[in-house]
């Protein structure tokens, strides 16, 4: 049970690479068991209170076992939490790029995984402990933004063709196809595709199915990265189908299930 959930707001400078810090303190005298969704994005928990584990039912080796603070995704398939105890922490949610260019790695590196941060980056997890200490939200978040500007100051930009990618199927919701992509960037489909999925863990076309199912999946009052696509209350399944995109209500089930576990109906079931 959620106990405590506190936002916070970047430093406006970090606004473009960060959307928002979550605080919070979660009590679970029992096992909790969650399905977490599939996106094209990267989770960062950094936590100091009892431990999770991180399943993907696919391949179970993949997951990160007794850790309260890790690295997920970008993953193409849902995936199972399950914690017990009193757990407290910081939640961040990166879109790849950001990721890309705070980590210094690849994402393909990351994909379809969750990763103890001690397993991946040092500064990670001396920013755990320095967060742990911290006396409260404010000074936490606070610590965030420097520590964000500053490895923002010492990596790499992210390939300005990629991010032009990225910035370009994102804004169309998923909607513009991989050749279009590759014609724009004077690149072939092969080279973009190779590239994209190096750096940003999937290949353009599942990044392009994610962001389409992530505004659908938003529009049924989850919070994710990307805005919901606009529906109205009264629009049955067929009409929402083809306002999110898909080509009609089974394609529309069928990706649900594959990212999300379940159907939208079953979702938003009382």
């Amino acid at each position: 049970m959620l106990t405590e959930a506190v936002i916070g707001r970047p430093d406006p400078r970090l606004r473009q690479w960060v959307d928002r810090y979550l605080g919070y303190r979660e009590d679970a005298p029992v096992p909790l068991v969650r399905r977490e969704v599939a996106g094209a994005f990267v989770v960062l928990i950094l936590g100091w209170g009892d431990p999770l584990d991180v399943t993907d039912p696919r391949a179970p080796g993949r997951g990160a076992y007794a850790a309260n603070a890790f690295l997920a995704g970008p993953f193409d398939g849902w995936c199972v939490t399950r914690t017990a105890g009193t757990g407290t922490g910081v939640q961040v949610l990166l879109t790849a790029p950001a990721a890309r260019r705070l980590l210094g790695l690849p994402l393909a590196e990351l994909t379809n995984r969750a990763v103890p941060v001690d397993a991946v980056a040092g500064w990670l997890a001396r920013l755990r402990d320095e967060l742990a200490g911290d006396p409260g939200w404010p000074q936490r978040f606070a610590r965030l933004d420097a520590a964000l500007a500053a490895r923002l100051a010492s990596t790499a930009p992210v390939d300005p063709h990629l991010l032009a990618a990225w910035r370009r199927l994102h804004g169309s919701g998923g909607a513009v196809g991989v050749a279009t992509l590759a014609g724009e960037l004077g690149w072939s489909r092969r080279h973009l595709s190779v590239r994209f999925r190096r750096e940003f863990g999937l290949p353009p076309k599942t990044a392009a199915r994610l962001v389409r199912f992530e505004r659908a999946y938003a529009s049924l009052g989850r919070t994710l990265l990307t805005a919901p696509a606009a529906v109205p209350d009264d629009a049955g399944w067929a009409e929402r189908a083809a306002r999110w995109g898909y080509y009609d209500q089974s394609h529309l089930i069928r990706e649900f299930r594959e990212f999300a576990g379940a159907t939208p109906a079953a979702l938003t079931a009382p």
